[in-house]
């Protein structure tokens, strides 16, 4: 089919995806808009795949300092080029890194980050939540391993909603980067600070 221009327009402003792209989503998807950003998520996630085993060591150390300073963040973000580090869209997507950090509260930037002694730390104190609610032991374990995804989901950067766009997590923020930068981009660390925080 022939695929009107301002709907490629409309698609690539919605995704930063490149126009042949949109085009080639937007024709095999009926112009369906919606099913094409589906589909281009989905190709992004492949690219964002094949792109993970190359060597990020450019990019950039970012601050952001909350309005009354009573929170700090400092985070490394990775990219594979200088020129990729100076662009608007790299450095933008840094500063909502440093947002969430910021507004979230994470521990850690993914779930592959957690020692194993946290996580089975984790484990024992909801199994003893779930025997203490009275749970058969068979729906024990079930319940443990729902609430650890919780734990993950909050503890864990990568896996947090977007605090700009609750319908994806700031892992389908990064691929999204990734699909429009074409090279690796990871998240290296962050710190954040908390005025007051573990005075006694």
């Amino acid at each position: 089919m022939e695929v009107p221009a301002k709907l490629v327009k409309e698609l690539r402003e919605r995704t930063g995806v490149g126009m042949m792209e949109c085009k080639k989503a937007l024709a095999e998807t009926g112009g369906d808009i919606e099913k094409a950003i589906v589909l281009l998520r989905e190709r992004g996630l492949a690219a964002a795949a094949k792109r993970a085993g190359r060597v990020a060591a450019e990019g950039m150390i970012a601050a952001y300092i909350h309005p009354g300073s009573r929170v700090g963040v400092l985070v490394e973000v990775n990219c594979e080029t200088d020129f990729v580090a100076k662009t608007d869209d790299f450095k933008n997507f840094v500063h909502d890194v440093t947002l969430q950090i910021a507004a979230s509260r994470p521990e850690y930037v993914s779930r592959e980050d957690v020692p194993p002694e946290v996580i089975d730390r984790e484990r024992e104190i909801l199994r003893a939540q779930a025997r203490a609610e009275g749970k058969p032991e068979k729906v024990v374990e079930k319940m443990v391993e729902g609430r650890l995804e919780k734990f993950f989901k909050e503890a864990c950067l990568l896996e947090q909603p977007f605090v700009k766009n609750p319908d994806i997590t700031v892992k389908d923020l990064l691929n999204e980067v990734i699909v429009r930068t074409g090279e690796n981009v990871v998240i290296r660390r962050f710190i954040r600070y908390e005025l007051g925080e573990g005075v006694k």
